[in-house]
């Protein structure tokens, strides 16, 4: 990685300019990715089809301009997304004091304090690593994130050269032992599994749509002996974050991965139904089908 950044001639520059982004007030940061919603629309109408094809199947109930307008604010809250990780990665924490309301941070407390790791169990929001940074401020200690690497090896650096700027370990999406060692060492480690896995799933609803979930969460917990404790967050429309810390779901794990999974799903589904603008439609969740179900992506 050090030898990456080392070739990689633009980051030095980016992380300057991407510290300065991170200073800006939060009224204007909004709007920046209000307005940069509209300017990359063009740019943007592989994901803004994705996301209309995932709100078409997920809200049935509404109308044709309703799910429209939903496509729309999920555009904005995605491109805001992105000012938002950097102002995770790069604002000084005297930027982000005062911004953000947690509840349930003492259900973190009380597992670290018995001498076990801790697996924030969550979902894809745009705002997922800046809260994640927010909780651990409010703990007084740095979490670790699963991140998926990319395939770029300077944008990799970068990325993941400002990720350790503000949290403990970055552990890649794929690295089991790294996830296990980290929790088994008594870290906090925020996790999601709510895309779409190929691999140990299960198809469960979600929205009243089958999709393959990964079935692994308990046990990687179990391996660990990790507590998970649900973390669910969302951005108010005065910008202020909002941040919960659940205990423990009661009966789970109860056993069977695939109702273990579907748990989930029906958790998740209750907080993205609170603000579902603010969930990651423009990822194609539903792409891997139960057999004899057809695509619902399709080209484009």
């Amino acid at each position: 990685m050090a030898e990456a950044r080392a070739r990689c001639w633009f980051i030095p520059p980016a992380n300057l300019a991407l510290a300065l982004l991170a200073r800006l007030p939060q009224s204007v940061l909004l709007a920046l990715g209000a307005a940069f919603a509209w300017l990359l629309k063009p740019l943007l109408r592989k994901r803004r089809r994705i996301a209309r094809i995932n709100i078409d199947l997920c809200f049935p109930e509404l109308d044709a301009d309703a799910r429209r307008r939903l496509v729309d604010a999920n555009l904005r809250a995605t491109v805001t997304g992105a000012l938002e990780l950097i102002r995770g990665w790069y604002a000084p924490a005297s930027r982000l004091r005062g911004i953000a309301d947690i509840d349930g941070l003492q259900h973190v407390r009380d597992a670290l304090a018995s001498g076990r790791g801790v697996l924030l169990f969550g979902g894809h929001f745009p705002h997922s690593e800046l809260c994640g940074r927010l909780l651990g401020e409010a703990l007084g200690q740095r979490i670790d994130i699963v991140a998926r690497r990319n395939n770029n090896a300077c944008v990799e650096a970068l990325l993941d050269g400002a990720r350790r700027r503000v949290f403990a370990e970055v552990i890649g999406k794929k690295d089991v032992r790294g996830l296990l060692r980290v929790l088994s060492r008594g870290g906090v480690v925020a996790y999601s599994a709510d895309q779409n896995f190929t691999y140990q799933n299960a198809f469960v609803p979600f929205f009243g749509v089958q999709a393959a979930t990964l079935t692994a969460t308990p046990e990687l917990a179990r391996r660990a002996n990790a507590v998970v404790l649900p973390f669910w967050f969302h951005r108010t429309p005065a910008g202020r974050y909002k941040l919960r810390v659940e205990p423990t779901w009661s009966n789970w794990p109860s056993g069977d991965p695939a109702a273990d999974a579907a748990r989930y799903m029906a958790e998740l589904e209750k907080v993205v139904r609170a603000h579902p603008e603010q969930y990651l439609w423009v990822h194609r969740r539903f792409k891997t089908r139960p057999p004899g179900e057809a695509d619902v992506y399709g080209k484009g």
